[in-house]
């Protein structure tokens, strides 16, 4: 069942730093790391992921039963959990108005049967630091007034409806949410014009010198 057993930190380093420990030592499918506050919190790239205690959902599920889609089926997942309509920037972030309201990270040994999904998500948080101010939301600031252990609930219930679903479920519901489809992007070595994702999860862009193939790496909106 997703999101028992549960442990809970009130301060710890990283949900999945602490939910990576437990699955080495075997903890079952499903297990649940929370924590109202992380000191070194992380997204995708070794970015810093930071909130002020109490203001975000800050889970990492434990998970035995594995998919090569998991990124996208947990941006799926917390899309569908949002009160508000939310959109994936790829390959897994959640934005609500082209803002950042959730990042998920992936990581874990494949070949020990094991991996950890990490959610990190923006409920009570009205600021910011200065270099996030124009990029980051809360579900507050939405204008959505909820709690954060109701997001939690209903995140962990669309978790459950979402891992283990069919490949085709999971590409089609992700592309009817993808934020960069027809925009104009940019990678560390070229730019051109987002065009979806494949039945992998790779990001196409069409770029003056024909169709390009992103499977990893960063891509910015140019706005």
């Amino acid at each position: 069942m997703i999101g028992t057993p549960r442990v809970h930190h009130r301060l710890t380093d990283s949900t999945n730093e602490r939910a990576k420990l437990l699955a080495v030592e075997g903890a079952p499918h499903g297990t649940l790391v929370t924590a109202d506050e992380q000191a070194a919190g992380r997204g995708r790239q070794g970015r810093q992921w930071t909130a002020p205690a109490g203001s975000a959902v800050l889970m990492s599920l434990v998970l035995r039963e594995l998919d090569e889609l998991l990124p996208l089926t947990g941006a799926v997942a917390v899309c569908e959990a949002l009160p508000v309509d939310a959109t994936v920037k790829w390959p897994n972030d959640v934005w609500i108005d082209r803002r950042k309201v959730a990042g998920i990270l992936v990581e874990g040994r494949p070949q020990e049967g094991w991996a950890v999904l990490g959610v990190g998500l923006n409920v009570t948080t009205t600021e910011f630091p200065p270099e996030l101010a124009e990029t980051a939301t809360s579900l507050r600031l939405s204008g959505t007034d909820t709690t954060r252990d109701r997001v939690l609930d209903d995140v962990l219930r669309s978790l459950s409806e979402w891992l283990g679903a069919p490949p085709d479920a999971v590409l089609s519901a992700w592309r009817a949410r993808d934020a960069l489809k027809g925009e104009r992007v940019r990678w560390s070595d070229g730019e051109g014009i987002a065009d979806g994702i494949d039945d992998s999860g790779a990001l196409l862009v069409q770029t003056r010198d024909g169709p390009v193939t992103l499977d990893a790496g960063e891509v910015h909106l140019l706005r």
